[in-house]
Parts: C-alpha cells; structure tokens; sequence
C-alpha cells in the first residue's frame, strides 16, 4: 500500500525512494521564504497523514498505511498512533458519560488528536534560482491556496513564473503563490534560462516517496514514550515489542509549522 491517500490528479481534485541514490527534492520551508518558480503542471502533488508531535517526535509515516473513508476517519489497519489516540477519545468519552465538565473532557480530546494522523500535502515547484525540482510541505488551507493560483493561470503555466512566499508562523502561516508579471525584468538571465527548461521533463511522482520518513512498528512504539503516552494501554513494552530497527531509515522527514497551537474542529472529534 502506498504511503500517499492521494497522488497526482486525484490528490490535485481532493484539495520510489532510491535508497538514498537520488537526492530528495524536498526543501524547508520556513517562514520568511520567497522563492521564484515554475508549475510543471498542477498534477504535481500528493496528499498523506502524517503523525508526530512538536519538539517531541518528528513527522513521520506508518509502515502500514491505514485504510480511510472519504472523511479521513480510519477504517482499517489503524496504526498505533491511531490506536492511542482511540483510547484517549474513549477516556474523553467516559467523562462525558460521567457528567465531566467540558474544560474536564477538553483535557482528553487535546491530547488524543496529537497523536491522530493529520492530512497534509507535498507539491512540487520548479525552482528557477537551481533550475532543480523542489518539494514543500503544506497544510490543507496553504495547499488550497495555492492550488487555486495555479488553476487560475492553468492555461499559460509554460509562459509565467512564479514567487511562493510564506509568512507567519503555526496556524498563522501564510503561503501565497503570485505571477511574476514582468519576467524580463524580475528574473536574473540563469533563472530566464531556467525557466526556458520547466518542459523539458514532467515531474516525477515517485520522488514524492523520498520526501517521507517511514517508521516501522518498532519504532512508533519509541516514539509513543517519546510523546509520553502509556504503551501498556495498547499491550506494548520497549523490551518485548519495540526493538530498534535493523536498518536506519534516510528518509528526510517534511518541514512543519512550527510550534503550532491546536486547531481541533468538531469534525476532528469522534463523538
């Protein structure tokens, strides 16, 4: 099973890793970032969940990707992560039922969504300053915004440069994707140049593979006492079920916002 819920065109509509022999496209993107681009074609992206906790545990991906329906909710091969954030819903659901003040049951849903999968996106620009395809890590609101700049100039993409900033921080990000109207004076000769390449070659989707890092069971299992959670809940001990793994994953995990609050809608609850 694939690590993306969504690829290419598909991913577009919904708003192979070389062992370390091809350098990953993907590139941090902070905040204070201009770069000068082009759009390849807006296929070029793919959706995921990823899971992690800030200053904590890095994004990462489950080995075993879950299955989901069309709102995301998990139905199928839940990972653990998944798992320990069911059993603080549960917790959260238990107070309810036991007449728990809302600031009381707040305390439980907080903590169960650090642990949900979140959905994010990673598209593919091409970078006029290296002439090299690159990568960026966006939330879902960043990738609509972007998407929609694309749509809007989806007819001239071979004739019009772009500069994709961000700003802000956390749920305060701003990304912005704006034409670059006059070409000839805005773009240095390299990046015309450059520019004169963006058809040469399609991006290729299966470099999106090398953007993400995987983590096996073994390793979700560090990472949930890393995050502080009680693996005995799930059965689970560091000696008996979570030995490191053999080989060293060098996949380079995408950039996040940064120290972002949480923004849990009623959606993101499952009762």
């Amino acid at each position: 099973m694939s690590m993306f819920t969504k690829v290419g065109a598909e991913a577009a509509a919904a708003g192979n890793n070389e062992g370390g022999a091809k350098e990953s496209p993907i590139i941090s993107f902070k905040s204070g970032t201009t770069l000068k681009v082009g759009v390849k074609s807006i296929n070029d992206v793919a959706e995921y969940y990823g899971y992690g906790m800030f200053g904590k545990v890095n994004t990462f991906l489950p080995e075993k990707a879950a299955e989901r329906n069309a709102k995301g909710y998990v139905t199928k091969n839940p990972s653990l992560w998944d798992q320990a954030a069911d059993l603080l819903y549960a917790d959260a659901n238990a107070a309810k039922e036991a007449g728990a003040d809302e600031a009381a049951v707040k305390v439980f849903t907080d903590e169960a969504y650090l642990y949900k999968g979140k959905k994010r996106y990673l598209r593919a620009f091409f970078d006029l300053t290296t002439g090299k395809d690159i990568v960026v890590d966006l939330s879902p609101k960043q990738e609509q915004t972007l998407k929609a700049t694309i749509e809007d100039n989806l007819d001239d993409l071979d004739a019009i440069a772009f500069k994709l900033t961000k700003k802000g921080t956390g749920t305060n990000a701003v990304v912005a994707l704006s034409a670059i109207v006059k070409m000839d004076r805005d773009l240095t000769a390299e990046e015309r140049a450059n520019f004169d390449k963006l058809g040469e070659a399609p991006f290729d989707l299966a470099d999106f593979e090398s953007c993400l890092y995987v983590a096996d069971t073994a390793e979700q299992t560090k990472n949930l006492v890393i995050a502080g959670f009680d693996i005995g809940r799930l059965g689970l001990s560091i000696g008996a079920s979570a030995q490191p793994s053999a080989g060293a994953n060098t996949q380079t995990p995408p950039p996040a916002d940064a120290n972002a609050p949480l923004d849990i809608s009623d959606e993101d609850l499952p009762f």
